[in-house]
């Protein structure tokens, strides 16, 4: 059985560059479907993986982590547009709650040594330390999302794994992505009324960075992904990756606005 979900862009197109999205707790790659469509049309080739499993033993959780990583991004498809290690990039890896954590901590920290080396990495919805949602299923939904199609979407999947985000983190871990420290790109993306973020945290972060950008989302809940402000999130993952195409260099800047 495959162990990821693709998502194409059209046929015709010159596909731009390469995404590779990490899940969170309780996720399944159907979770992904439509941020994966969305990146997709745009020429992006999006491929989704099943979410880590990060338990006591980080070390042997981050080394399968970065395992499954590379052998997604080496089993791309080839492409006219593909460099010599067979990728078309850049090589964006986009994590999401405990997928950020993961890929923060895989590519972010010392000591680690991943196979693949990605170009910029995208961290949403960060969980901060000691944060997680207890209650019934409508309670866990509403620190998720208060989007209706991404409800029903958490509801109807069968292997979407309830009450996970009550699941602990291994504190080692969210202590190592406190501490991140990468030349990388990153873009940390996070819901304003996310009840699990670090938000001050999470703002110490992006200022300790050489090359980070921090996107509140207003509104947006924990899955700020897929919330319901999901186009607008998905329109600043487009233009972060076409900043990324163009050496970090904005395309558009604002000369006069009335608002």
């Amino acid at each position: 059985m495959t162990e990821y979900s693709d998502y194409f862009a059209p046929r015709g197109l010159r596909v731009r560059g390469t995404v590779v999205v990490v899940p969170g707790r309780g996720e399944t790659r159907a979770t992904y479907g439509r941020l994966g469509r969305r990146l997709a049309v745009d020429a992006y080739r999006v491929r989704v993986l099943d979410a880590p499993v990060l338990d006591a033993d980080d070390t042997a959780a981050l080394t399968e982590s970065g395992v499954r990583i590379a052998a997604a991004v080496e089993d791309t498809a080839p492409d006219d547009a593909a460099g010599d290690d067979g990728v078309v990039r850049p090589l964006v890896v986009v994590g999401a709650d405990s997928g950020a954590v993961a890929v923060a901590a895989l590519f972010g920290t010392a000591g680690t040594a991943p196979a693949v080396r990605p170009d910029a990495l995208v961290l949403a919805g960060l969980p901060g330390q000691g944060a997680g949602a207890t209650g019934s299923w409508e309670d866990e939904l509403d620190v998720r999302t208060s989007c209706p199609t991404h409800r029903g979407t958490l509801t109807d999947d069968p292997d979407v794994r309830r009450g996970s985000l009550g699941d602990a983190l291994p504190d080692a871990l969210l202590a190592a992505v406190q501490d991140v420290s990468t030349d990388l790109p990153v873009l940390l993306l996070a819901g304003d009324a996310d009840p699990l973020a670090d938000h001050e945290g999470l703002r110490r972060t992006a200022k300790s960075l050489p090359r980070a950008r921090l996107a509140v989302v207003h509104g947006a809940h924990h899955d700020v992904l897929n919330d319901l402000q999901h186009r607008s999130v998905a329109a600043e993952l487009v233009g972060f990756l076409e900043i990324l195409r163009n050496g970090l260099r904005p395309l558009v800047t604002v000369d006069s606005s009335a608002w």
